[in-house]
C-alpha cells in the first residue's frame, strides 16, 4: 500500500489531457531508467507465531520507532502513530495487518537493489530478534484465520475494510493475509510504454507460476499453488484484472487514464484527514460534484492518490510496477527484478519477449491467468506447459542481463540472481510444491516449522 503522494495540489483544469501528461511526465532517457523494488512481509511473535499488534511491549509501533531512532530513518505520522519510515528515496510502510513493506530507493542496477533488500533485512533482524519478532516470506498467511489479524490505524485502510465486502468476497483477506514483491520500472516514450506494457501483462502469470508460495490457509493446504494471486479474482472486479484493452490498437497514456477515471473512489486525504468516498466517481469529484466534498474539486495529488487505489496486473503510474509474485525469501526478491530487467531493459531482449506473446489470444492469456494460481508451472499451455514458457522467458531474461553488462565487484553480471528461477524451473517444483512436500513429509501435517525453516 501506498503512502499519501507528494505531488503538488495543482488543480486539474486540463480535464484527461492534463492527466495523461501527468503520466507521460515519468518518460526517462534510458540512462535514467532506474529498478525500483517493493516486498512486504508477515511479522510473527516467536514464542506463539501470531501477528504482532500495533501496541505493546512487542509491538509494531515501537519496532518502527526503533528502527527510526537506530538508523536513521524518518517519522511519518497519522495523528500520533507511526506509520512509515522514509530514507535516501526509500521508504518502510505499513499493510494494513501489519505486514512491512520495504518501498526501494530507485537504483541503477539489480546488484543495488539486492544490497538494498539484504541491509534492510538485517536492520529489521536486528530490532525484531530483540523483541521476539520474526520475518517471514511468503504469499499467504499460512496459519491464522482472518479473525486473527490485527489492524493498523491508518485511515485509508479503515475506509477500505469497510467497502471490500460490498465488492468481493477475499478484499479483506487481500488486505489482511497476502504479501507480494514487486518491481517498478520505467519507460522512455508512450510507445515504448505500450510494449512493456504489453509484455508484463502477458508474461505475469509467468512470474506467478515462477514465485508460486502460498499453499496453505488456517494450517492446511488450499489447493493453490499461488492463493495470494486467486484472492485477487475476488476482490473487486472494478480495478483489478488483466486489462484487455492494453492490447488494443491506440492504447496509451489516454487509454489508461480512461479506465482510471471508471475506477470507484475510495477516498481523499483533506487537510490531513482521510473522508470515505469510496464507491464515488472520480469525474464527479473532478467536476465538484460529490455530495461529501461540496464544491471541493479534485486536484493533481487526488488523481496520483486514485493512481494506487487500482490494482491491474501491471500498473501504470509515472512507470510500470510488475505486481503478479507471491512474497519470498531474500534471493527470490532479488530474482524478480532480475527477471523484469533482464525482459525489459534490453531492446533485443524486449523484442523477443514481444515476439514470444505478440501472438497470444485474449483467452490464452486470461486462461494462464486463470489457470496459474492453481497449477503454476504445470499449467497446459498450447502444446506444452508453462514450465516451457518460464524456460522461454528466462532464457530471454538472462541474455538481456548479460548484454546490459552490469557487473559487481566479482566480474559477476545480473544474471547471477536468476540462478533461483532457473532451479525451478529445472526441478519442476515450485516454492508452494516444495512447502506441500515438507508439509506432508518431514512437517507431518504441521505448518508451524514453516515459521522457522523459512524465516528471514
Amino acid at each position: 500500500m501506498s503512502i499519501p503522494s507528494a505531488v503538488k495540489h495543482t488543480p486539474i483544469t486540463g480535464g484527461r489531457r492534463q492527466l495523461a501528461d501527468y503520466l507521460a511526465a515519468g518518460e526517462k532517457p534510458r540512462e535514467a531508467w532506474r529498478i525500483g523494488t517493493e516486498h512486504e512481509k508477515f511479522g510473527f511473535l516467536t514464542d506463539s507465531l501470531r501477528p504482532p499488534t500495533f501496541e505493546g511491549e512487542r509491538g509494531i509501533r515501537l519496532l518502527l520507532e526503533t528502527l527510526a531512532t537506530r538508523y536513521g530513518w524518518d517519522v511519518a505520522r497519522e495523528g500520533e502513530n507511526p506509520v512509515a519510515l522514509s530514507r535516501n528515496k526509500a521508504a518502510i510502510t505499513l499493510e494494513p495487518a501489519g505486514q512491512l513493506e520495504l518501498s526501494g530507493a530507485p537504483l541503477e542496477n539489480v546488484h543495488q537493489t539486492c544490497a538494498e533488500v539484504n541491509g534492510h533485512l538485517k536492520e529489521v533482524r536486528s530490532v525484531a530478534e530483540a523483541l521476539g519478532i520474526g520475518f517471514l516470506g511468503m504469499g499467504f498467511q499460512p496459519k491464522w484465520r482472518r479473525d486473527d489479524m490485527p489492524w493498523m490505524p491508518k485511515g485509508r485502510y479503515q475506509i477500505m475494510r469497510d467497502y471490500m465486502p460490498k465488492v468481493g468476497s477475499l478484499g479483506l483477506d487481500m488486505m489482511t493475509r497476502t504479501c507480494t514483491v514487486q518491481v517498478n520500472l520505467d519507460f522512455g516514450s508512450q510507445a515504448d510504454m505500450v510494449k512493456k506494457f504489453r509484455v508484463g501483462l502477458a508474461l505475469q502469470p509467468v512470474a506467478t507460476a515462477l514465485f508460486a508460495d502460498s499453499p496453505f490457509t488456517e494450517g492446511r493446504p488450499n489447493g493453490y499453488q499461488s492463493y495470494r494471486s486467486h484472492i485477487w479474482t475476488d476482490t473487486d472486479a472494478a480495478r483489478t484484472g488483466m486489462l484487455d484493452f492494453v492490447f488494443e490498437d491506440g492504447f496509451g497514456y489516454e487509454r489508461y487514464v480512461d479506465y482510471l477515471l471508471d475506477v470507484p473512489m475510495y477516498f481523499s486525504l483533506q487537510h490531513g484527514r482521510y473522508v470515505d468516498l469510496a464507491g464515488q466517481d472520480f469525474k464527479r469529484f473532478m467536476a465538484g460534484e460529490l455530495p461529501m466534498l461540496p464544491g471541493i474539486r479534485a486536484n493533481m495529488t487526488d488523481f496520483a492518490d486514485h493512481l494506487t487505489t487500482a490494482f491491474p496486473e501491471v500498473r501504470l503510474k509515472q512507470y510500470l510496477e510488475m505486481r503478479g509474485a507471491d512474497g519470498g525469501p531474500w534471493n527470490r526478491l532479488c530474482a524478480l527484478p532480475a527477471f523484469w530487467v533482464g525482459l525489459l531493459y534490453d531492446d533485443e531482449a524486449l523484442d523477443a519477449a514481444w515476439d514470444l506473446v505478440k501472438d497470444f489470444t485474449r483467452d490464452e492469456r486470461h486462461a494462464l491467468r486463470d489457470g496459474v494460481p492453481r497449477h503454476a508451472l504445470r499449467l497446459p499451455f498450447r502444446k506444452a506447459s508453462v514450465r516451457e514458457l518460464a524456460a522461454q522467458a528466462l532464457e530471454i531474461a538472462k541474455h538481456g542481463l548479460r548484454r546490459r553488462a552490469r557487473l559487481n565487484a566479482l566480474g559477476n553480471d545480473e544474471a547471477i540472481f536468476l540462478d533461483p528461477l532457473q532451479r525451478i524451473v529445472e526441478s519442476n517444483q515450485t516454492p508452494a510444491e516444495q512447502k506441500l512436500e515438507l508439509f506432508h513429509g518431514p512437517w507431518q501435517g504441521n505448518v508451524d516449522p514453516v515459521f522457522t525453516e523459512f524465516a528471514y
